[in-house]
C-alpha cells in the first residue's frame, strides 16, 4: 500500500508510524484512558483490511480518530487531534531555507528547469527567485484558504505564479502603446514626450515594455500599428530637410530616392533597436521582457504602406536571427511574433500577399511568426481583431463610455486550471460521479480565482505607476486605486484546463475526434465556458475560459496522478497529458484536419486558445506552409507550426542532432556537445537555449520533449 503525504509524494506504507503516533498519545492521558496494545492492532489491522492500493495520509489519520472514538477512548481521541493539529503547525513553518541555498549553491534542479528563459546562475535571476520562494512559501502556509493550497498540492487544480502573489500584481496585458507615444508617459520620474522620429519612438517603446515587464509576472503584447505615423513622421522630416538643401539644385525624382534611402536606413535601425533592446534588456525579474508584437494591417489605416514596410523589416529581421557570442545567427526566444491573415494578405492574390509569403519563409527557418485569421476571428469577438496577451490569453470585448470597443489597456488579473483528468480517473467511466465532481471542483477553481481577485482589490496606483497612472493601462490620480479596472469585464479573470483528450478517452473510450468521445469533450467544454459565463454575471468580474498553454503543468499533473492511481495505459503512462483541448500527437491526424477539428473547440475557449501543427523538414516544404496557411485563414482562429528538426547554435547546423556512442547528445557537423547551446524542439513555449535539458538524460529526455 502506498500512502499519499500532503506534497503529493507516494510512500511505502509503514505500521510503525501508526504505533508511534498513538503511543505518544497515550503519554499525554491517564492509563485508564489509554490505548493498549491490542487497540492499536485493531486500529492498524482495520486500516490493512481496507487493502487499498493508494491511502491519503489525512484518511489514516481520521480513521484513527474514528476507532478511538469507537472504543470510548475520548480523551485519547481529543489528545491525538491535538498532535495532529500541533503537526500541521510544525509544517506551517518556513519551508523555504534549503529551497533558497539549493537554489544559490545551483543545486535545486526544480528551479533551475522550471523556466528556461531564466539563467538561475544569474546573480539577478537569483534573486528574483528568491523572492518567488520566499512569495510562494507564504502563499502556501498564509495567504491562501488550506483547502486551495492542499488542492494545488494534490494535482485538483493549479494556482498559477504563486511566486509573485505576496504582491498585488496581476498576470499579462495589452499596452496601450498608441496612448503613451502620442500623449507622452513617464518613467522613473523623468516626462517622455511624443517621439518626433520613428527611431526615437522604437526606443521609447523598448523602454515601455521593460518598465511594463519589471511590475507584472505575465507577458505583455505591443500592437505595431500605432508606429506607421512615426514612421511618416520621420520621412516627413527627411523629406522637408533634403528639400531645404537640394530643392534647387536636383531632381525631385533623386530627392525622393535620397529621402527613402535615408528612410529605409531609419526603418531598418528602428526595427534593431527593438529587436535588441528586448534580448539585451534585464528586467528586474532577471530575464528579458516577455513580450509579443502584433503585425497586423487595418485597410482604412491611413499608415497601410508604413506599417507593411515596418512588418517587412520585422520579419526579415527575424529571418536573419540575432548573433550568439559564437557569432552564429540563432533564434531568439523574444519578441514573439504574431501575424495577422486578412482579405489582402492570405496568399489568394491581394495586395500584401509578399508580406505573408516572407512571413511562411520566415517560419519555416526560425518558427514565428504565430498566424491569427481575422476572418474567424472577427466571427468569435463580434467583428474586432486584436492581439493575445503575452501568454496567449485573449480579452473579451468590453466597450468603454463611448460605445467603442476597446482592448489595449486591459489586462488579466490571473489564472487558476483544473486537472481534468484526475476527475475522470475518480470517476472511472460513472458519468454522475464525475459530473457532481467536476461542478465541486469548479466551484473550488472559483474560490481559488477569488483570491487573486480580492488580492488586487484595494490596490493604489502608486505601486506601479508605469501601468495606472501613466498610460500602459489606464491614467489614474495618484493615490486613487485600481477597483473599477477590476469589475465589467474591463479586465479578465481566467479558468484553465488541461487533459481534454485523457478525460474523455477514461469516460468513453474513444478520444475527443471520435463520436461518442467528441460528444463528450463538446459536452464538458460548454459546460466550463457556461459556469464561467455565470460566474462573470454572479460577479460582474471578468471570467474566461482559457485554454492553458502550460507545457510544464501537463507534466506536474500527469505525475501527480501517476502516483496516485499508478500506471494507465494511455493517460498517467505517457508521463504527461495534453494541453487543454489538443488532439494527443499519437492521433492519426492531418494538418488539415486537425486544424479544423479543433477550431471548434477554440470557439467554446473565448478567453484564449492556440493550436499548434507539427510539419517536419519545414525549409524545404514551403509550399505545404503555404497551404496550411490559407487553410488557417479559413477555418481556425489561431495556429502555429512546430517541427521536429534539432538545432546547433554553434555551427547553426539545422538538421539531426544524434546520439554518439558516450550515450551523449552531439552535433554531426561541429561536434557540439553543450547541451546549452543545441535544442532539439524549438517550438513549443518559444525558446530556444540553455536548461532545455537534465544533463546525464538522453534519448528518453528527447522523445518526451518530441511528444509534447
Amino acid at each position: 500500500m502506498k500512502v499519499i503525504k500532503r506534497d503529493g509524494r507516494a510512500v511505502d506504507y509503514d505500521r510503525e508510524k501508526i504505533k508511534i503516533a498513538i503511543e505518544k498519545a497515550n503519554k499525554e492521558v491517564k492509563p485508564k484512558e489509554r490505548a493498549n496494545k491490542e487497540d492499536i492492532k485493531g486500529i492498524i489491522h482495520y486500516i490493512e483490511e481496507l487493502d487499498k492500493k493508494r491511502i491519503l495520509v489525512e484518511d489514516i489519520q481520521d480513521i484513527i480518530e474514528q476507532k478511538l472514538m469507537e472504543i470510548d477512548k475520548y480523551e485519547l481521541a481529543k489528545k491525538y487531534i491535538v498532535y495532529r493539529y500541533t503537526r500541521a503547525l510544525v509544517r506551517k513553518q518556513n519551508t523555504t531555507d534549503e529551497s533558497i541555498l539549493g537554489l544559490i549553491r545551483n543545486e535545486n534542479k526544480e528551479l533551475s528547469e522550471e523556466n528556461s528563459n531564466k539563467n538561475t546562475l544569474l546573480a539577478s535571476t537569483q534573486r528574483d527567485y528568491i523572492a518567488g520562494e520566499v512569495s510562494r512559501d507564504l502563499t502556501r502556509r498564509i495567504l491562501l484558504p488550506e483547502k486551495i493550497s492542499k488542492a494545488h498540492d494534490e494535482g485538483i487544480l493549479h494556482f498559477h505564479d504563486a511566486d509573485y502573489f505576496v504582491q498585488p500584481i496581476f498576470n499579462c496585458c495589452l499596452i496601450n502603446i498608441g496612448d503613451m507615444l502620442d500623449n507622452g508617459t513617464v518613467m522613473n520620474g523623468k516626462m517622455i514626450e511624443s517621439p518626433k522620429s520613428f527611431q526615437v519612438a522604437c526606443t521609447v517603446t523598448t523602454q515601455i515594455i521593460a518598465a511594463v515587464a519589471s511590475n507584472q509576472y505575465g507577458g505583455q503584447s505591443v500592437d505595431m500599428i500605432h508606429l506607421g505615423k512615426y514612421l511618416r513622421k520621420s520621412y516627413n522630416k527627411f523629406k522637408k530637410d533634403i528639400e531645404k538643401k537640394y530643392k534647387d539644385k536636383i531632381s525631385e525624382e533623386i530627392i525622393e530616392g535620397i529621402v527613402q534611402d535615408r528612410l529605409k536606413a531609419e526603418l531598418k535601425a528602428g526595427v534593431q533597436t527593438i529587436q535588441y533592446q528586448i534580448n539585451t534588456l534585464m528586467t528586474t525579474n532577471g530575464q528579458s521582457p516577455f513580450v509579443t508584437l502584433f503585425l497586423h494591417l487595418e485597410k482604412d489605416d491611413p499608415y497601410i504602406k508604413e506599417n507593411a514596410m515596418i512588418i517587412e523589416e520585422i520579419i526579415r529581421q527575424r529571418y536573419e536571427g540575432i548573433k550568439n557570442e559564437a557569432g552564429v545567427y540563432v533564434t531568439p526566444a523574444f519578441p514573439k511574433l504574431v501575424y495577422v491573415l486578412d482579405e489582402f494578405n492570405n496568399l489568394t492574390g491581394g495586395e500584401y500577399d509578399y508580406l505573408t509569403r516572407l512571413a511562411v519563409k520566415c517560419s519555416a527557418k526560425r518558427m514565428y511568426p504565430d498566424y491569427i485569421s481575422a476572418k474567424k476571428m472577427r466571427e468569435n469577438y463580434q467583428g474586432n481583431v486584436f492581439s493575445p496577451m503575452g501568454c496567449r490569453s485573449f480579452l473579451s470585448p468590453w466597450k468603454d463610455e463611448n460605445g467603442n470597443y476597446k482592448f489595449e489597456g486591459r489586462f488579466n488579473q490571473g489564472v487558476v486550471s483544473i486537472n481534468l483528468p484526475q476527475i475522470a480517473l475518480i470517476a472511472d467511466g460513472d458519468e454522475e460521479k464525475f459530473w457532481k465532481l467536476l461542478d465541486e471542483r469548479l466551484e473550488l477553481c472559483k474560490e481559488a480565482l477569488m483570491c487573486r481577485h480580492y488580492a488586487l482589490l484595494g490596490t493604489k496606483s502608486d505601486i506601479s505607476p508605469i501601468h495606472w497612472q501613466y498610460g500602459a493601462l489606464a491614467r489614474l490620480e495618484k493615490g486613487e486605486t485600481i477597483d473599477k479596472l477590476l469589475y465589467g469585464g474591463y479586465s479578465t479573470i481566467s479558468l484553465g484546463y488541461i487533459g481534454i483528450y485523457e478525460m474523455t478517452k477514461l469516460m468513453t473510450g474513444e478520444s475527443q475526434t471520435t463520436g461518442k468521445g467528441h460528444e463528450f469533450a463538446i459536452k464538458v467544454m460548454k459546460h466550463l465556458r457556461e459556469t464561467t459565463d455565470r460566474w462573470k454575471k454572479e460577479t460582474n468580474i471578468g471570467f474566461a475560459l482559457y485554454g492553458t498553454p502550460a507545457e510544464s503543468l501537463c507534466y506536474k499533473f500527469a505525475r501527480i496522478d501517476k502516483e496516485k492511481f499508478g500506471t494507465v495505459k494511455d493517460i498517467t503512462d505517457k508521463g504527461y497529458y495534453t494541453n487543454s483541448y489538443h488532439v494527443d500527437v499519437r492521433e492519426k491526424i492531418d494538418a488539415f484536419d486537425k486544424l479544423a477539428f479543433e477550431s471548434e473547440f477554440q470557439k467554446i475557449s473565448s478567453g484564449g486558445a492556440i493550436s499548434y501543427i507539427e510539419i517536419p523538414n519545414m525549409a524545404k516544404n514551403l509550399n505545404a506552409l503555404e497551404s496550411v496557411v490559407k487553410f488557417i485563414y479559413d477555418n481556425i482562429q489561431y495556429a502555429e507550426f512546430n517541427t521536429k528538426s534539432d538545432y546547433c547554435q554553434v555551427c547553426g547546423f539545422d538538421g539531426e542532432i544524434v546520439i554518439n556512442d558516450d550515450n551523449e547528445w552531439e552535433c554531426p557537423n561541429c561536434g557540439n556537445k553543450d547541451h546549452s547551446k543545441m535544442s532539439v524542439v524549438r517550438r513549443t513555449c518559444g525558446y530556444l537555449g540553455e536548461n532545455f535539458w537534465n544533463v546525464g538524460k538522453t534519448k528518453e529526455i528527447k522523445q518526451r520533449v518530441m511528444h509534447l
